[in-house]
């Protein structure tokens, strides 16, 4: 599992087809994707590992705060190019990412487990499967890659 997480000032996700519309402030932007051999345990860890990353700054300009300290919101979109492989070619393969149904799955378990974590009212989503338009006000720019393996 991968997650790209970007600390932002604002964030959103628009879907004209299905008329779904989020927004967030201060918070994370949790770009997610899924490979064949993920499970459970590993949703557990990328979530909890997301949502205590010290990487908001205290009263003194230093990352030393986590999303739960600064009472942050996050927006949470499955993004299966993350497993993308250019190395050949210029047409990347998808071959590394879980198919759609485990790919799913796993998806709304990160979303559940970050809800245990931050509080249901505080998390965003956009739609497994469907095109979207993202909006991330990149904070920094702060980019961290956090992986299960």
């Amino acid at each position: 599992m991968k997650a790209v997480v970007q600390r932002v000032s604002e964030g959103g996700v628009d879907i004209p087809s299905h008329q779904h519309n989020q927004t967030i402030g201060i918070g994370l932007v949790i770009l997610l994707g899924v490979t064949h051999d993920d499970t459970v345990e590993e949703v557990n860890f990328v979530a909890d590992k997301c949502c205590n990353l010290r990487i908001f700054e205290d009263e003194n300009e230093k990352m030393n705060l986590s999303l739960k300290d600064v009472d942050g919101e996050v927006l949470i979109i499955s993004q299966f190019t993350l497993y993308g492989d250019a190395r050949k070619g210029n047409r990347p393969s998808f071959v590394n990412a879980a198919p759609p149904g485990k790919a799913n799955e796993l998806y709304e378990k990160f979303i559940e487990r970050v809800k245990k974590n931050i509080g249901g009212d505080k998390v965003k989503t956009g739609i497994f499967g469907a095109m979207m338009n993202v909006k991330i006000l990149n904070d920094g720019p702060v980019t961290i890659l956090v992986e299960s393996k």
